[in-house]
This record gives structure tokens, C-alpha cells and sequence, in this order.
């Protein structure tokens, strides 16, 4: 009976290793089945749209995916250039990619007219502006090659210069100063400054160089890209914003199986937006103080189209851009009252 007992116990323990088996193969199975959706910006790591946005969309998703989707995010453009990451996503070079629409001139016409001055108070507006755009339809014909995720965008730029403050378009005259557009390029020529087109990661040393006299950007930016460290004087003149993109490759949306679909779809749209606006609202207002503190020049020039001096370069800057897409065959006019529709409905 002891012998036929110690075979008994041999083969009960040789169909316990058996029945586990199939768990081991279930295990490596669903190890395997993770999706990694890489994911590239220009933004620095340390700044809180790379933080607060970015990192806090990936962990969302990441955790209501319950694992099965991990995003890898790159930052200060490692991964692709500003101007290259839309296509990128689209190519599948990238998953996942964000990058201002402006930094590709020509590409999102209709959306780049959210930038035009006198549109958009805070990033909080004109994400929302961005989107009833989009799902009305007015824009969304400019995004059918990617998946668009959220829009969102910053709250509105003015001019901030070394040692020269900027009162009046005469003090532009003979400037060098960066614009992130072709409308901020309007407007700064308009105005008598000669416009140079950079994308924000290279202002720092242009800065430095005197490759620039002075450059154009909203306070978050300032901050993030800390060339408040370098500049003194800051004219706060809400001449444009500028709209930006959080977009996934399609092919790369389609392949996903149902229920990840939904995790991505339930972390899009508008109310991702709001989150990111208000990012970019507390941004600015914590740098501008941050200036002010460190005992920097602020000159306010609140309603610049309602200002004798700055309203006429900023109505021709505006008229320019309306023209050039009308010149494209575009109907520049409906799609400008529509954003300004957008923008009276998403006054806050």
C-alpha cells in the first residue's frame, strides 16, 4: 500500500505540473499581446505639458487599458522634428505624435485661422473653439490621413525681447523677430519687424547669438523652454495663439481589437482638451508672475485691435492670410465666421 501510495503521489504531482502548463503559456501570451504606441513632441520632459498632459493621458490610458497598452513618450523632439512629427504620425514613423499646426505652414489652412487675433483669450477658449470646429466639420477634412486624439492649444503670445521693450509697431521697426506661422510673420511684417521663422526649440541660442532681436510666444512657453532667463522686457499684446495637435497614426488606431479602441477613444475629444487648457492657463500665469518677481519689465497692451496704433497691422496681417486662402480656392470668409461663432460660443 506505501508503494502504490508514492506512485499516486508521482502522478498527481505530474498532472498538477501538467494543469499548469496551459497558465505558464496564458502568461507569455498576454505578455506579448501589450501594445507599445510610441509617442514623440517637442516639449521638454520636465515641462508640465510633457508632465501634466502627456504623461497624465498615457497613464490613463495605460491603466484603463489594464496594462495591455504602454506608451512610450519622447520628448524635446528626440524622436522626430516639430515640423516633421505630423507626417511622421501619418507615415507611421511615429504612433502618436503632437505638434502646432503652424509649424507646417500650408498644411492646416482652416485651422490656422483659430490664430488670428482678437479670436481667443486663454488656451481654455480656444481648445474649445478647436474642437466645435472639428466636430462641426469645418476643419476636420485637414486630419482624414491620422486619428486625431484632442486638439488644444496655448493661451495667446505677445513680444518678448533682451534689453529693447516693444510699446508700438514703430519700436518692430528693423527687428529680427521670431514667428512660430506665416500669421504671426503677417503681423510682424505688417507691423515694420522683419520675421523669422524658428521653431521653438532653437530660440534659446538664437537668443543668445543675436540671431535674434526678440521673439514671440505665449508665457507657458517661456517658461518651458526657460527663456525667461535670457529676456528682460515682455509685452503682453494677445496678437495671436497657437493651435496644437495631439494626433495617432490610423493603420495603427485600426489594428487595435475593440476594447482598446474604446480606452483611446474615451481619453479624446474635448473634455481631454479642457484638461490640457487648463494647463496651459496656469502656466502662463505662473510664469508672467515668475518674470515679475525677478523684477522684469511688463508692458500690457490688453485690446490691441481696439489700439489706434496696433489695430491697422493687425487687421492687414489678418486680411492677408484670408486672401492667400482665398487665392488657394478656399472659402477663407465662411470658415473666419464660423471660428468667430466658435469663439463668442466658447467664451468662459
Amino acid at each position: 500500500m506505501s508503494k502504490t501510495f508514492s506512485i499516486s503521489l508521482v502522478l498527481a504531482a505530474l498532472v498538477g505540473m501538467t494543469a499548469c502548463s496551459p497558465s505558464d503559456d496564458s502568461t507569455t501570451q498576454s505578455a506579448q499581446e501589450v501594445t507599445t504606441l510610441r509617442f514623440s513632441h517637442f516639449w521638454p520632459a520636465t515641462s508640465t505639458t510633457n508632465t501634466e498632459i502627456f504623461e497624465y493621458w498615457a497613464k490613463k490610458v495605460e491603466a484603463e487599458s489594464k496594462g495591455k497598452i504602454k506608451i512610450e513618450i519622447f520628448p524635446s523632439a528626440t524622436l522626430s522634428k516639430p515640423n516633421a512629427t505630423y507626417d511622421a504620425v501619418a507615415n507611421g514613423v511615429v504612433d502618436i505624435g503632437s505638434t502646432l499646426q503652424g509649424y507646417t505652414n500650408g498644411r492646416f489652412p482652416l485651422t490656422q485661422i483659430t490664430e488670428l487675433p482678437g479670436l481667443s483669450n486663454s488656451a481654455t477658449q480656444l481648445n474649445c473653439m478647436l474642437h466645435n470646429l472639428y466636430d462641426d466639420g469645418v476643419i476636420a477634412s485637414e486630419y482624414e490621413d491620422t486619428h486625431v486624439l484632442f486638439m488644444m492649444g496655448t493661451g495667446p503670445g505677445g513680444f518678448h525681447t533682451v534689453d529693447k521693450p516693444i510699446r508700438t509697431p514703430d519700436d518692430l521697426t528693423g527687428m529680427r523677430i521670431r514667428g512660430p506661422s506665416a500669421i504671426t510673420g503677417n503681423i510682424i511684417d505688417a507691423a515694420g519687424g522683419t520675421p523669422v521663422g524658428l521653431p521653438v526649440t532653437d530660440l534659446y541660442t538664437s537668443l543668445q547669438r543675436g540671431v535674434l532681436d526678440g521673439i514671440s510666444l505665449p508665457w507657458d512657453a517661456m517658461g518651458s523652454f526657460k527663456l525667461t532667463e535670457i529676456t528682460n522686457i515682455h509685452t503682453n499684446i494677445p496678437f495671436y495663439s497657437s493651435p496644437i495637435v495631439v494626433t495617432m497614426n490610423k493603420d495603427k488606431y485600426e489594428s487595435l481589437p475593440d476594447d482598446l479602441k474604446k480606452v483611446i477613444d474615451n481619453n479624446s475629444g474635448a473634455a481631454m482638451a479642457k484638461i490640457a487648457g487648463k494647463v496651459f492657463d496656469e502656466d502662463d500665469a505662473r510664469y508672467m508672475a515668475e518674470a515679475k518677481a525677478k523684477g522684469d519689465s511688463i508692458i500690457d497692451i490688453p485690446n490691441p485691435l481696439e489700439n489706434p496704433e496696433w489695430k491697422n497691422p493687425l487687421e492687414a496681417g489678418t486680411q492677408k492670410y484670408l486672401t492667400d486662402l482665398a487665392k488657394l480656392g478656399l472659402d477663407a470668409q465662411t470658415a473666419y465666421q464660423k471660428t468667430i461663432k466658435a469663439s463668442a460660443a466658447c467664451q468662459s
